[in-house]
């Protein structure tokens, strides 16, 4: 086989896989779809959002402070003597009755001064009869010895009688003269010795009355310091006696909550008494007493506001709050709400007026003074806000946003003015966090 003939053949092989490749790649061509144009829109950013309303809110504070009674009456010995006899529960700790006799004092040494200072009334009633008596009489012999005077001067000018028989009648007349004077001087002098002598009696049955001591109000004994048969001195403090018919709590509020309840409040009277009377009222306050009864529990009583104490704390910047529980002994519910006893530290929540037209949003919504609105072109809109107050995790606006916007509560990062949003999961108000209003 010749060199020629060898190339011809070589090139035979070659050609069939070129032109499969052609055939190949002209099917690929014609399947592949010619290139389109792609044009890139703005991302949107998912966020949550709660529609603002304006609602009625009620500010609520806290304060906190300890129990006392609202009447403690120190039992005091007015007058001196011997315990003769105890009330049989005269102990401390123990209840005893408006009314019930507490201890006696003896009263021998008092009905007597009693005794005598009667007398003495007495005497005086008879000395003015007696007195008034006298003074008839001498007012007679008065007008006997002036006729008989002047019968005596007409014979002494007709040369009758002799000039010392005149003078003697003149000094009979002027004797009987000085004793009607007298005897009307007693009488003026009795109405304020009788004045002054029924004022002993007075004191006397005043002195006898105190040896009997009686409870003044329902209350709880302290501080007990005399037994039976002991000998108690005037002024001696014996014991004391807590009221258990009504408690008060001055719980210290801070100065910055205090002043939430205000908010929107009407104008206080001008006139002092008017608002000194009306305090309850124009306040509005509507307390509640609290107390931790450890694992999560508490006890709770509705309490009435009674007034401000008379100082701020200089140091804490807090003003007492003054509030009181009624009948606190009949409200107890065994194992649930227990008495409220003198000392206890409980917690005291103050509602106000309530604010109509309020903007309440959640707290953790404010970023730097800032909160994040959705506009009607969902895009977002970074805007000033002012705050008027918090209250646990709510936030109450004064001036910035408005009832019906979108409020953004998703962090951004970064946060771009006017970046598309696209709301997800929209919060309904019926599951913002509550307002108390």
């Amino acid at each position: 086989m010749t060199s020629d003939s060898f190339s011809a053949k070589k090139i035979l092989w070659i050609i069939p896989p070129i032109i499969a490749g052609i055939i190949f790649l002209m099917m690929m061509k014609s399947g592949k779809q010619s290139p389109q144009l792609v044009e890139y829109g703005e991302a949107a950013q998912s966020v949550r959002t709660l529609q603002i309303i304006s609602r009625n809110f009620i500010p609520v504070v806290q304060g906190y402070g300890s129990v006392q009674p609202a009447h403690v009456w120190k039992a005091v010995a007015q007058v001196s003597g011997r315990i003769i006899s105890m009330h049989s529960r005269l102990q401390d700790g123990e209840v005893i009755q408006k009314g019930e006799e507490l201890f006696q004092i003896d009263p021998v040494d008092y009905e007597l001064n009693l005794a005598q200072a009667e007398t003495q009334l007495l005497e005086l009633d008879v000395q003015l009869k007696n007195t008034s008596s006298s003074l008839q009489i001498e007012q007679r012999n008065l007008a006997l010895a002036t006729r008989e005077h002047q019968r005596l001067l007409q014979l002494v000018t007709q040369g009758s009688v002799s000039q010392s028989s005149a003078d003697a009648a003149e000094r009979t007349m002027l004797s009987s003269t000085a004793q009607v004077q007298n005897l009307k001087n007693s009488l003026s002098l009795i109405p304020s010795q009788k004045k002054l002598q029924q004022a002993r009696v007075t004191q006397a049955q005043r002195d006898l009355a105190n040896t009997l001591i009686r409870a003044p109000f329902n209350l709880r004994v302290s501080a007990l310091t005399i037994e039976a048969d002991q000998y108690v001195s005037k002024g001696q403090q014996l014991f004391s006696g807590d009221s258990v018919d009504r408690i008060e709590i001055i719980a210290q509020v801070a100065l910055s909550s205090l002043k939430n309840l205000f908010i929107g409040h009407p104008a206080a009277p001008t006139d002092i008494q008017s608002l000194a009377t009306n305090l309850n009222s124009f306040t509005g306050f509507k307390p509640t007493v609290r107390l931790d009864m450890g694992n999560t529990q508490q006890a709770s009583w509705e309490a009435e506001f009674v007034r401000f104490s008379d100082s701020v704390d200089s140091q804490t910047r807090t003003m007492g709050v003054v509030v009181a529980v009624d009948k606190p002994l009949q409200k107890i519910v065994p194992g649930i709400r227990p008495p409220l006893s003198k000392g206890m530290f409980v917690e005291v929540s103050i509602a106000g007026h309530a604010q109509p037209d309020s903007i309440v949003i959640p707290r953790a919504a404010i970023r730097n003074g800032m909160a994040y609105v959705m506009d009607k072109d969902q895009r977002l809109d970074i805007r000033p806000i002012k705050k008027l107050y918090d209250q646990q995790d709510m936030s109450i606006i004064g001036q910035g946003l408005s009832a019906g916007e979108q409020l953004v509560l998703s962090d951004l990062i970064p946060a771009v003015q006017g970046m598309l949003l696209k709301p997800v999961a929209a919060v309904s108000s019926s599951s913002s966090p509550a307002t108390g209003g």
